[in-house]
């Protein structure tokens, strides 16, 4: 781990890389927001590990891409990215995950596929609210974490500085479990008074490692070039004991005991691969024509030495398809097949290409399985129970699929011409078909209304709206009954752009944007009476029904109630039920702006009928009459979705949220505190006030705050609203 006297063997570039036991894969996710050098880092990693050939992209101009500057976003990829490299015969499968928050769903895809995870934190902008977030999410369920410092060129870096951010910002209670392993080393003062980090230091093995050559140079260091080491060196030291197994050596440190270095480093290994102590390094990329970027040796080191196999990764909770539970052994290459799709993409030349994290088994080429659906009917997403034939598997590396002959449990690997399968399903045994209880996804909350350019493209959009939402399990597609819109839920601005762009340049698909329409309700403010008269005689049978009618408003939630009081006969038995055919057909279109009526009692009082001309379709017609004279003569009310919003917010920022609420015409209901500064917000707000407030939302937390929100009832519009949506509707009542 840096401090280790060893050969170092790494993997050939231009070769696929195949694992044939879990015990020599280390799944690794790399977090941080965007801009913090995630993709740089991956690229540095992948010219130390012999991986490319030359500092840069990843070659042919790699998938390895983040979101740094959103006004470049169709040139960037905001897709979870696979880059396996080979170091001392372990295979690092390095996950590159989007640091934009509307592409959170690519990064709990990463977490699901990950064993470990790097955070990545640059020293020029430190660390923000939202990598906090990611990093109480990998605590919460006990995942290894380590962090990362990148951009020590910025003029105004300080490495010391930033570790002690981190270990504030990340340590919680527990600070000590928050340390460096290494200390910079640092170069002559340049013109601006910046002293270039040229190496680092080892706290533990006390040698110097110097990159300024572009190759590491390790190096017994004189007493005139050691920096001042030793408080560091023991609060490390004090840190690793405090988390070894060794209940004894506590005590014989503090009793003058001098602990092996060996002893320390495997006592550390182990903290960092139970998720128990988290160490901070440092790493910048090569220069051109370097061989190997600062601090890329001592981090492939940790990942290989102190990270977790895939044998240490709890497996998800596994049923077979009636819900029966299976207890199945952790990474068992010949134990039944389970696997789970992680990300689903398409290319151009072989079609759909899924990546797949195998936790059980062992996949390959041509093989038969089962696919199980993950439950997002609601999203627009299919529930599967099918079987499919496994294609080709291969090793994604930049623009390469570079073959494979098979994937070991704990492994990732990319199938081609899975065709039903979606991100989010389970790939088992035919005979023995298994379902893998699914991740958490967001919540998309950012409606986005499209319809088909021109006729041509209405033909293609339903096609092409499926396999985006194939691809993309945070989208839902919705077919809304009321509005009669096609409406795409998002994450974020930057989410919508993204599928528009899809459903343009992938499926060939053009759609317009139109305002997102929320659904409405009409009822009546007081009880009033109608009468209907259709009667006309224009030569062989006429059409005669009259129907007199009484409507009364009703509680939210009572939709249309129909009451027969006829006595007498005056409108024929067999007429009753036209009658309130034509009500309710009446009821549906609307009675003021065209708005579905609801919450009424309409009773049918008396009538009128002919014994010749009298029909079905005449009291269809006078019940419609009917209702729409007792509408002009009294008021009618507008209903307005509200829903019922939680938001969970920083402490810092409750005052601010709250406010933004009351503008919004929202209540507030109460508040609670939720763990350590964090509070949630109960409200009610009408729809009309939160279509973008997943995007104002953010804004105001500076991307820390997320909300849910569920459809509470419909009610009445404030009179000066309800008035410009009629207006809107080209009807003044």
């Amino acid at each position: 781990m840096g401090d280790k006297t060893q050969t170092h063997h790494p993997g050939a570039a231009g070769r696929a890389l195949e694992a044939d036991q879990p015990a020599s894969v280390r799944n690794v996710v790399l977090v941080g927001h965007s801009g913090s050098g995630k993709t740089t880092l991956v690229e540095a990693l992948a010219l130390t590990a012999g991986a490319v050939n030359r500092a840069g992209r990843v070659e042919d101009g790699g998938t390895v891409s983040d979101y740094d500057e959103i006004e470049h976003r169709q040139q960037r990829s905001v897709q979870l990215s696979l880059v396996p490299v080979e170091w001392d015969g372990i295979k690092i499968n390095l996950l590159d995950t989007p640091g934009y928050a509307d592409f959170v769903g690519e990064l709990r895809a990463g977490l699901r596929a990950a064993d470990a995870a790097l955070f990545v934190v640059s020293a020029s902008d430190g660390v923000d609210g939202s990598t906090r977030m990611v990093w109480e999410e990998c605590a919460a369920v006990g995942m290894p974490r380590a962090i990362v410092i990148t951009h020590l060129e910025a003029a105004r870096a300080d490495l010391e500085e930033m570790t002690r951010i981190c270990a504030e910002a990340f340590g919680g209670d527990d600070p000590d479990a928050v340390l460096p392993l290494y200390l910079p080393l640092r170069g002559p003062e340049g013109p601006d008074g910046h002293a270039p980090v040229t190496g680092l230091v080892g706290l533990l093995s006390q040698k110097l490692f110097d990159y300024s050559t572009g190759e590491r140079k390790e190096s017994e260091p004189g007493e005139d070039q050691l920096p001042d080491i030793e408080e560091a060196r023991n609060r490390l030291i004090e840190g690793i004991i405090a988390e070894s197994e060794d209940e004894t050596l506590m005590d014989r440190y503090l009793g003058g005991e001098e602990v092996d270095v060996k002893t320390l480093i495997q006592d550390l290994e182990r903290a960092v691969a139970r998720g128990a102590f988290f160490p901070v390094l440092a790493a910048a990329p090569a220069a051109d024509g370097a061989k190997q970027g600062l601090g890329t040796i001592e981090l492939l080191e940790l990942v290989t030495g102190g990270f977790p196999t895939p044998f240490e990764h709890p497996l998800p909770e596994v049923t077979a398809l009636d819900g029966t539970p299976r207890e199945l052994k952790p990474c068992d290459t010949g134990g039944p097949l389970v696997a789970e799709v992680v990300k689903t993409s398409s290319d151009p030349y072989v079609g759909r290409v899924s990546l797949v994290r195998v936790f059980s088994g062992t996949l390959r080429p041509d093989q038969t399985v089962h696919v199980s659906g993950h439950g997002l009917t609601d999203r627009g997403h299919e529930d599967h129970d099918v079987d499919e034939k496994v294609g080709a598997l291969s090793m994604p590396f930049g623009k390469q699929q570079r073959p494979v002959t098979h994937a070991v449990a704990g492994d990732l690997v990319s199938v081609a011409k899975l065709s039903r399968a979606e991100t989010g399903d389970t790939l088992s045994s035919k005979e023995d078909p298994l379902l893998m209880e699914s991740w958490r996804m967001p919540d998309p909350l950012l409606p986005l209304a499209i319809q088909a350019h021109s006729k041509a493209d209405e033909d293609k959009l339903s096609q092409g709206l499926s396999r985006l939402v194939a691809e993309d399990p945070t989208m839902r597609l919705e077919q809304n009954q009321d509005t009669h819109q096609v409406v795409l839920w998002c994450l974020g601005e930057a989410h919508a752009d993204v599928a528009l762009e899809r459903l343009r340049n992938r499926y060939g698909v053009q759609v317009d944007v139109v305002p997102h329409r929320v659904s409405l309700r009409e009822t009546f403010a007081h009880k009033a009476a109608g009468r209907g008269r259709h009667v006309k005689q224009s030569g062989g049978h006429g059409q005669y029904a009259i129907c007199e009618i009484e409507v009364e408003p009703l509680p939210g939630g009572s939709g249309i109630e129909f009451v027969d009081k006829v006595v007498g006969g005056a409108v024929p038995r067999q007429f009753i039920p036209s009658v309130e055919k034509g009500v309710r057909a009446q009821a549906a279109k609307g009675v003021a702006a065209g708005y579905p009526l609801v919450d009424v009692r309409v009773t049918l009082l008396d009538g009128k009928a002919h014994s010749v001309d009298s029909s079905d379709a005449a009291f269809q017609t006078a019940g419609a009459l009917a209702l729409r004279e007792a509408a002009a003569d009294t008021k009618i009310h507008l209903l307005e979705p509200v829903a019922e919003v939680s938001v969970l917010v920083g402490d810092e920022y409750v005052g601010a949220v709250m406010s933004d609420l009351s503008g919004r015409r929202g209540r507030v209901l109460g508040t609670e505190q939720v763990g350590s500064g964090r509070t949630l917000i109960r409200a009610e707000v009408p729809e009309f006030e939160i279509g973008r407030y997943a995007v104002d939302l953010r804004s105001l937390s500076h991307g820390t705050a997320r909300f849910d929100r569920a459809y509470a009832r419909h009610e009445p519009m404030p009179p000066q609203i309800a008035e410009r949506i009629r207006e809107q509707a080209g009807d003044n009542p």
